[in-house]
């Protein structure tokens, strides 16, 4: 039976909608189990720390690559790919025997969850028209926001009372329901780029270049560090002449040359996502380490953040589309400054309250900044390289992440050391962690700038 036109844009919205709770549920899930992981694979907290950067790492090496292949030969074929990738690396970390094995595992989960991100929002942007686009992309934020609220509670819930490898379990059904419904309804596309070649040594060249520039920022102090950030730069910068020269080009460079709104909306979301990622991922460590509060009760207090992103960013995907992303999510920025610079007080005898109320302010930058800078970003291009766009979009939000973590990792190395996180070192991983909050903070206050710089993309009438 053949799928109207209106229950085809239904069955994108559901499977993106699902696969943008699937990843953020993860990673919040697996926040709150930090704790007992490290404890159950004796891990430091430098070691760690790669448990939530070797998925950042993969997907962010691999995505525009990703979404270049999504543009290519079809979205379709690459979103069903990564849901099956997704879930069959879920499954390996459910039986992660050593924190090596689990690593791994996260790293093949980063290069499902890259084939997810490349196609899924250039698929929806797609099946939806101009005018419904910042509706579209707020609903599906929110259940980025959904899976980020339900996931620290649920993550709890099943670390406390079934062990954090519950929290894999969880996501491979989701994965096998994603897999299933796209396969069963929605049907192949017809190539956009097919008689267009794939940049290999473009593709290789990214590659070595992020790789490089964040393992050797992972690695700081240490000497090699600066040889590896120096080369992942000189190859960053040859990979930028050659996609200039190249026929077909991995990443056209042109975007960001010729497109004022393109280059700092994804500018604004790389600082952003620079800013906040380690939030959650520290303030776990942090109530349970120095509040001792249980995995279940830190769910709930970590919550708070994204039930406000889910309430508000429907809201603020609406008003994008009739006023402009630039003055909305520069004041979402603004707001999450305030509440980064309220993060640098917290200490021992800090109320948990006080945290509530960083996060619910926090929640509300979220929620006003990510759907106004996605709607720009990417109304900003043309149909046919929404892949890329949406693939680039997903590499600042991913590089972003990984900076966050590349500061905490490197505050860590200095202050605490090679050490897990214990009772008589608690004046050190609190001085470290309102250390990132100060680095945080000054950083986010940039992306405020880089928001508005973006210009105007309404006419008069509030049309694009």
């Amino acid at each position: 039976m053949k799928i109207t036109d209106n229950k085809k844009q239904l069955y994108v919205l559901l499977v993106t909608t699902l696969s943008s709770f699937l990843t953020p549920f993860m990673g919040s899930a697996v926040n709150v189990a930090l704790p007992a992981i490290a404890k159950e694979l004796s891990m430091t907290a430098l070691s760690l720390s790669w448990v939530a950067q070797s998925y950042i790492l993969a997907a962010a090496i691999t995505l525009i690559p990703l979404g270049r292949l999504a543009d290519i030969y079809g979205r379709r074929i690459i979103f069903i790919c990564g849901a099956l990738i997704f879930t069959i690396a879920s499954s390996f970390c459910i039986w992660s025997p050593t924190q090596l094995f689990l690593i791994a595992a996260r790293t093949l989960q980063g290069i499902g969850g890259a084939m997810i991100f490349s196609s899924g929002t250039a698929m929806l942007i797609s099946a939806y028209p101009s005018s419904e686009r910042g509706k579209i992309l707020g609903i599906n934020i929110t259940a980025v926001y959904v899976g980020l609220t339900v996931g620290p509670f649920i993550g709890g819930l099943l670390t406390q009372y079934l062990g954090w490898r519950y929290i894999f379990l969880f996501t491979v059904c989701l994965g096998i329901t994603i897999f299933y419904i796209t396969i069963i309804t929605l049907e192949k596309e017809l190539p956009l780029n097919k008689k267009e070649g794939f940049d290999l040594v473009g593709s290789l060249l990214y590659a070595v270049a992020l790789f490089a520039i964040m393992y050797g920022f992972s690695q700081l102090p240490l000497l090699r560090a600066g040889f590896l950030i120096a080369i992942g730069v000189f190859c960053l910068i040859f990979f930028v002449f050659q996609q200039l020269k190249s026929p077909f080009p991995l990443l056209d460079i042109h975007l960001f040359l010729n497109n004022k709104v393109f280059a700092f909306s994804n500018l604004a979301a790389l600082i952003n996502y620079s800013a906040t990622f380690v939030i959650s991922f520290l303030l776990s460590l942090y109530l349970q380490n120095i509040k001792l509060l249980t995995p279940a009760h830190t769910g709930v207090i970590l919550i708070a953040a994204p039930v406000v992103q889910a309430l508000i960013s429907p809201f603020a995907g609406r008003l994008s589309d009739r006023f402009e992303p630039q003055i909305i999510s520069s004041t979402g920025m603004t707001i999450t400054v305030v509440g980064l610079v309220l993060l640098i007080f917290i200490n021992g005898s800090t109320n948990i309250n006080y945290v509530l109320f960083c996060l619910i302010v926090l929640g509300f930058g979220f929620a006003l900044f990510s759907s106004p800078n996605v709607n720009a970003t990417m109304s900003a291009v043309e149909n046919k390289f929404y892949g890329v766009a949406s693939a680039t979009l997903g590499t600042m939000r991913l590089t972003g992440q990984m900076f966050s973590m590349g500061i905490t990792m490197l505050v860590f190395a200095v202050i605490l050391g090679n050490h897990p996180i214990s009772e008589a070192n608690h004046h050190l991983f609190l001085k470290s962690i309102q250390l990132i909050f100060i680095v945080l903070s000054i950083i986010c206050c940039g992306g405020i700038f880089a928001s508005l710089a973006r210009g105007k993309m309404h006419n008069g009438n509030g049309n694009k």
